[in-house]
């Protein structure tokens, strides 16, 4: 098997093209579960298949069965290509130049390393672990994760996890959330005194209410379009929980406004923000939105008194703040590589050790029948004498397979599974 990875992430590609091709929950759900009706509903190249969508990468994993192509070839990757632009409706056009490819051991080390934490745009940043584990957990469940696919996410999650418990990349770890309230704090002053507005109710939001909140007594409101939630959410943090209906007036409350919700379209609007700020003049409103797909216009920005900042905003003015973590990147690195090695490894014995087996017992096969047929014309021989012809028999075969067989677990872990497993078939006649 193959295994693919074809994505692109904040590195790569603009908050503006990440958050058309974002699948939002449903988007997703609907996409694996098509995917996990069976072959006939899926790209016949696409053997399983896992969609890690955050809102900072897109990344399609996939096994796919061993072909000529080598991982440099396009065409490889390309009922890949063709799926993405199918359940996304997105020209290919408009994103292919920002699209990167991984196969093989590149692949494995990459999603190893997202794991870690290694490729985020907050170094060492913890959420990205649970986001691939619920990925992976996702596509179990509706049947486009199979074997291979499992083990390398179960590889993946235990670089994630290691990288954790020995090494200190997660030591006062920064979040999107914490960062964006960083960011707001040298915007306005202190907190302490201020009106903070979150959107949204779900684990980005609560991170940035916890990280408003160890500010002080800040006042803080908290609107998601779900008001259970909300109140949930508030009911924990001492806030006060507000419906969408009330937006319009706290936003003119606000000082800085936090959205984190999984909406597809912008919920403030150029006039929403226009409103609220002709209520309270005098008074900045800072807008740190944390979404992808965005939640605020970014045309607010051009309102006179309006700051509003996205995630790429967030990656170039605070790119610097991980000097500790960044010690702990060689250690971790060698994590993720030894991770995908055993991976790796994992995977040639996958395919090499049924032709290996089919090998010894055609082999068996073949002694048993010639020392029958040579014991029936010495009918003589006793009992020592015949079980002398078995041994001799038997460390033949042994011997002749020995280094065939060490050859061809090498070559499977040099990445040869496939093209040796062919040979193999085909010199003997196997029927695998």
């Amino acid at each position: 098997m193959h295994i693919l990875c074809l994505g692109l992430s904040h590195h790569t590609a603009p908050v503006e093209l990440r958050e058309r091709l974002n699948y939002s929950h449903a988007a997703l759900s609907a996409t694996l579960s098509r995917f996990g009706c069976g072959r006939s509903a899926r790209p016949h190249d696409l053997a399983e298949l896992v969609i890690l969508s955050t809102c900072n990468r897109l990344e399609l994993y996939a096994a796919v069965p061993e072909t000529e192509l080598t991982a440099r070839d396009e065409a490889l990757f390309a009922p890949l290509l063709d799926f993405l632009v199918e359940t996304r409706s997105v020209p290919c056009a408009d994103f292919e130049t920002y699209l990167f490819r991984y196969a093989g051991l590149e692949a494995v080390e990459h999603l190893c390393r997202v794991a870690a934490g290694l490729d985020s745009m907050i170094l060492g940043e913890p959420q990205i672990l649970g986001q691939v584990t619920e990925a992976y957990q996702a596509a179990l469940a509706h049947g486009a994760a199979g074997p291979i696919l499992s083990a390398l996410f179960r590889a993946a999650s235990r670089a994630g996890k290691r990288a954790r418990t020995e090494t200190a990349i997660s030591r006062n770890p920064a979040t999107i959330s914490s960062v964006a309230v960083k960011l707001a704090e040298a915007a306005v002053g202190d907190l302490a005194s201020k009106n903070v507005l979150i959107l949204g109710a779900g684990e980005m939001a609560e991170l940035a209410v916890e990280a408003v909140r160890v500010r002080g007594e800040v006042q803080i409101a908290v609107v998601n379009r779900t008001h259970a939630h909300a109140a949930e959410l508030a009911q924990r943090w001492g806030a006060r929980a507000l419906t969408f209906e009330q937006l319009s007036n706290a936003l003119a409350e606000a000082d800085i406004v936090i959205t984190s919700t999984g909406a597809p379209h912008f919920v403030i609007t150029t006039e929403l923000a226009r409103a609220a700020i002709a209520r309270r003049p005098a008074r900045p409103l800072v807008l740190m939105d944390i979404s992808v797909p965005r939640n605020v216009d970014p045309a607010v920005s051009q309102l006179p008194n309006v700051y509003c900042y996205d995630v790429d905003d967030l990656q170039t003015r605070l790119n610097g703040a991980a000097a500790d973590r960044q010690r702990e990147v060689p250690r971790v690195e060698a994590i993720a590589a030894e991770e995908a090695a055993a991976f790796i490894n994992w995977l040639a014995k996958l395919e090499i050790e049924p032709v290996i087996a089919e090998l010894r017992a055609k082999a068996e096969a073949i002694r048993r029948a010639e020392v029958e047929k040579t014991l029936r014309r010495l009918p003589g021989l006793d009992e020592a004498e015949q079980q002398r012809i078995h041994a001799l028999a038997e460390s033949l075969v042994n011997k002749l397979l020995h280094d065939p067989t060490v050859r061809l677990k090498a070559e499977a872990g040099n990445g040869h599974a496939a093209k040796y497993a062919a040979a193999i078939r085909h010199l003997f006649a196997l029927n695998g």
